[in-house]
């Protein structure tokens, strides 16, 4: 895992340093509001519906156990108790004081984190496979790349200030668990003819105009990766509308310009840029890797962990659910759930952050993840040791046996706390999860991805969810619209909208209905949610969905 090194501390004290002045500024009305909005985006502080949200980077989704402890303690000592993990591996805090935000940063800088461009026109934070590392089916680790992508992107004096926020997502397996195709730019690490090196993805997004990415470049060899991500993003500042925010985001540069004249003109970039590069990022490179060496993994019997599944259903029924092949004999990874039927999905209390540190110096080689599907990960536990990690989760409630299945919600905080959302989806969520438990009927249906936005921003990823919901205001009532047959994957595609919108009151309705739709065409157990839906198209669905109109439809015929 990386270590700051001098460097790195002295510029995130003086960059802490420089907000803190700031804010001062700010109380004492040296600085308007309008003055003090972009220097404190840039520093992850947004003004939201009821108070100030604090954004905190967890770069590439990845932890120790002392930053974890970190994050609790601020949750306790600055905001109300719990913190927030977010769809792009960050945690929030929705409560904290003006005044304290300083020394909140200063308390981050202690365990090396930071809120530095979670915010603002600029690149954000960079996320990674929450896998990394561990995955059993993957190439490479890619966070050695994605904490170069980091350091390059940190303070960048050409992308401070771009036509739109600007996201990128790295993965080193075939498999995609980082949603490559909805980034902005998405890095595939691959290897070809024995030469390590990545596909480059461009174009993608979610929002009011989904897109999904394009192939740029099916090769790059490693050492020209980063001249030519400079080189596409530099092109994006040069093209980019900065006229419409709605039209600002490189989906659209590529959309209005087409690839090929982007790909043209990312190749004469990169040509001027590479020479310039002098491979001082290989050797960064070289030194990051260093400092993800896999951990000292045990050669122990598995003891305990069958006989555990034998004698207890729950714990049989976790580890079907919750665990991950990984690539070392005897280790699994671990998806801890913090969606209890009837939590918020993404929120966790400061007591289950140390417990979930604890555990992972205990169990995990002091190892944590956090997933864009807003639970927690161990990446690196010994299966012996599953048994005892499962009854520690048990009465802090993150012993719930539901990843991947339709409790296992995306939910944006909505209106809840959002000043951009039109409709709530934490309660929509709670209630759905609450509704599929009580008719015990989500491990029959099986692996089924729900997303819900409570506002057009897409922030939950509804494009691409097998069922997304999409939560809007029509004409002051909350109205939200099914789609259906997204998928993030590497099958990656956008969810096709079902027809009208439901009410608040009917939601949760509509998606039994769908699932009941699906329980009752499907062909087999075997076949998943969104493979029958590729089977069998939208329209059974949407005549359970709309039986007046399929009634109407049966009679004109």
């Amino acid at each position: 895992m990386y270590q700051y090194n001098d460097f790195d501390r002295a510029f995130l004290a003086a960059r802490n340093a420089q907000f803190r002045q700031q804010v001062e500024r700010r109380i004492d009305g040296s600085l308007t509001e309008e003055e003090f909005r972009p220097l404190r985006l840039m520093n992850g502080l947004y003004l939201q519906l009821h108070a100030y949200m604090l954004r905190v980077a967890i770069p590439y989704g990845t932890l120790r156990g002392e930053q974890m402890r970190m994050l609790a303690t601020i949750a306790d000592k600055w905001d109300k108790g719990y913190g927030h993990f977010t769809t792009r591996q960050n945690i929030q805090y929705n409560w904290p004081k003006l005044p304290d935000v300083p020394d909140i940063l200063d308390a981050l800088g202690e365990v090396q984190l930071h809120a530095i461009q979670t915010s603002g026109n600029t690149i954000r934070n960079v996320t990674a496979d929450h896998f990394a590392g561990a995955a059993a089916d993957e190439i490479a680790d890619p966070r050695p790349v994605a904490e170069l992508l980091r350091q390059w992107s940190t303070d960048h004096p050409e992308f401070q200030f771009l036509p739109r926020k600007f996201k990128l997502a790295v993965s080193g397996a075939e498999h995609d668990r980082a949603v490559l195709r909805a980034h902005d730019i998405g890095i595939q690490l691959v290897e070809k003819d024995g030469q390590r090196g990545v596909r480059v993805f461009v174009g993608g997004g979610l929002g009011r105009t989904p897109v999904i990415g394009k192939v740029i470049k099916d090769f790059l060899p490693e050492a020209d990766m980063l001249p030519y991500l400079e080189a596409i993003v530099s092109v994006y500042n040069t093209l980019g509308r900065r006229d419409n925010k709605y039209k600002a985001r490189i989906k659209i540069t590529v959309n209005e310009n087409g690839l090929e004249t982007i790909k043209q003109k990312a190749e004469e970039r990169f040509a001027v840029l590479k020479p310039l590069f002098e491979g001082v990022d290989q050797q960064m490179l070289a030194g990051i890797r260093a400092m993800f060496a896999a951990p000292a993994f045990r050669n122990a019997p598995l003891e305990g962990y069958e006989e555990a599944r034998a004698a207890s259903p729950a714990f049989r029924a976790w580890t079907d659910t919750n665990l991950s092949a990984h690539k070392q004999e005897g280790y699994a990874i671990v998806t801890v759930s913090l969606k209890k039927h009837g939590e918020t999905p993404g929120d966790a209390t400061s007591e289950q952050m140390r417990l979930l540190a604890d555990l992972a110096e205990k169990y995990g080689h002091d190892d944590i993840r956090i997933s864009h599907e807003q639970n927690v990960i161990l990446p690196h536990v010994h299966k012996s040791d599953l048994p005892a990690l499962y009854e520690a989760l048990k009465p802090a409630g993150l012993a719930t046996a539901n990843v991947g299945l339709v409790s296992d919600i995306i939910a944006c905080p909505g209106m809840d706390y959002c000043a951009l959302a039109t409709a709530r989806s934490i309660p929509v969520a709670q209630e759905i999860a609450t509704r599929f438990e009580e008719l015990k009927l989500e491990h029959e249906v099986g692996p089924l991805k729900i997303k819900i936005s409570g506002c057009i921003n897409a922030c939950g990823h509804h494009h691409v969810g097998h069922i997304g919901i999409l939560g809007l205001d029509r004409a002051g009532v909350e109205n939200y619209q099914i789609t259906l047959g997204g998928d993030g994957s590497e099958d990656a595609a956008l969810g096709e909208r079902t027809g009208p919108g439901f009410a608040y009151d009917e939601i949760t309705g509509a998606i039994e209905t769908i699932v009941k739709t699906y329980l009752g065409l499907r062909e087999g157990a075997e076949e998943t949610f969104l493979a029958a839906y590729r089977r069998v198209g939208a329209q059974p669905f949407k005549d359970a969905l709309y039986p007046e109109k399929a009634e109407r439809k049966a009679d004109a015929a």
